[in-house]
């Protein structure tokens, strides 16, 4: 089952049915769902992993579909809202397919692997010539037509990048995969800069930040940055240095840069005088253009939330975000208890969910990312690895998790004959133990 829930990743982030119209005529993401629900409803073992998350997601999607009925554009934002429901369909098989470290690791590394292919995808058309031309520069697509939006793509190579850390910390690959992920990186910086997005590059500049202060050799490393830095600035076509130099100094670009910077405040501004109009419920899913006559969406999260979803919306909303807070709250302290556990990926993975969901957040000043996969997909994610490591801690209760020495290996008898090394649990065996117990 975690090969098909990873093909439709493939499916859903790179898009082939987009880039190749014969392949969207045949409905191949719609056929492959249906195919990937009979395989989970006949043959997959099925468990709901316990998580008060569960119950913040329920909330805000019935926030969703409540706001819509009431909508008076409720037409307008139907195509919202169906797109919404299909990445809840994934959530739902995400969550009660995968419960033990091994397909977490899986379905982990296939994110960053599926990234990898749609980034080189979407440069090999760059260097073939496919672009927009906007403000003033030519600006890198993706390869698909949903999320390609150069802003829009920024975005989601941003969001992604806090599992590079979670994989090199870990040492998930060994060398060789430390040397893939050296080259996502780089790879990753230079789509960003390419697209002209301001705020995915300081999203990208937030993350460096965050993940050098967490690094060993801190100081090592501020020096490389800052003078790497500056070679890669002068390395870029003028439009592009000039682009990126509005980010400080808006009188360098043309008047349309400095207006798409202030129209994120105003979306802010406009969010608020709808749900003033509509308090419990706002204008609806997908409605901010109809209800405020604009030719553009709202460019800012906190807006999009309080005009299209108003009290309601806000309200449960704030629940997924306090579940994601009491999830990786407790998954720290856990932590701190076995700091011999703390590169382990089922530990590095939520603290990569930690970093991504900040980074929406401070993105969503500047995008309307609210209906995004990522809440949910990070959210089912972080959801299964609580539940890895409480069937750690279930084990250790029960006696049945030794921990070594640095020098010493333990034999011991682990379900299908697995070794335990010093400090260190073979992939998905303690979660198979814990729920033998419990």
């Amino acid at each position: 089952m975690h090969w098909l829930l990873i093909g439709y990743m493939f499916l859903f982030i790179h898009r082939p049915f987009e880039v190749w119209p014969a392949l969207g005529d045949l409905h191949v993401e719609r056929v492959y769902m249906l195919v990937t629900m009979g395989v989970w409803l006949v043959a997959a073992p099925k468990r709901l992993l316990p998580n008060w998350q569960h119950l913040a997601n329920a909330g805000f999607v019935t926030a969703v579909l409540a706001c819509w009925v009431t909508s008076p554009w409720s037409a307008q934002g139907q195509p919202v809202v169906e797109d919404y429901l299909k990445i809840v369909v994934f959530y739902v098989l995400l969550v009660t397919s995968v419960s033990d470290e091994r397909g977490l690791k899986h379905v982990a590394m296939a994110l960053l692997g599926v990234m990898s292919l749609y980034l080189l995808h979407s440069l090999r058309e760059y260097l073939g010539g496919r672009h927009t031309y906007r403000m003033g520069i030519a600006r890198m697509l993706g390869v698909d037509k949903t999320y390609g939006d150069p802003n829009t793509f920024g975005a989601s190579i941003v969001f992604v990048l806090p599992f590079v850390t979670a994989m090199w910390k870990s040492g998930v690959g060994g060398k060789l995969g430390r040397y893939w992920l050296m080259g996502y990186v780089a790879l990753s910086g230079l789509c960003i800069l390419l697209t002209g997005s301001r705020g995915s590059l300081m999203a990208f500049g937030v993350w460096v930040a965050i993940t050098i202060l967490r690094g060993p050799k801190k100081w090592a490393w501020v020096a490389g940055v800052g003078l790497a830095a500056p070679v890669v600035f002068v390395a870029l076509p003028e439009s592009l240095q000039n682009r990126f130099h509005t980010i400080i100094d808006p009188s360098v670009g043309p008047a349309n840069a400095q207006e798409s910077g202030e129209g994120r405040i105003v979306g802010f501004f406009t969010g608020l005088e709808l749900w003033g109009r509509s308090p419990l419920t706002g204008v609806g899913p997908g409605a901010w253009r109809p209800a405020t006559g604009s030719s553009i969406e709202s460019h800012n999260l906190y807006g999009q939330l309080m005009g299209e979803m108003g009290g309601l919306g806000v309200a449960t909303f704030a629940g997924v975000l306090a579940c994601f807070a009491a999830n990786l709250w407790r998954i720290r302290a856990v932590k701190r208890d076995f700091p011999e556990w703390e590169n382990d990926l089922v530990f590095q993975v939520p603290a990569a969910i930690g970093t991504a969901v900040f980074l929406l957040l401070l993105l969503g000043a500047a995008g309307h990312n609210l209906f995004r996969y990522t809440w949910l997909w990070y959210g089912g994610l972080l959801i299964i690895s609580r539940y890895c490591i409480e069937a750690r801690l279930r084990a250790v209760d029960a006696g049945e998790y030794e921990f070594a020495s640095e020098d010493e290996e333990i034999e011991e008898e682990w379900p299908e004959g697995w070794t335990v090394h010093a400090g260190h649990d073979p992939v998905g065996a303690a979660a198979e133990v814990g729920e033998r117990h419990s």
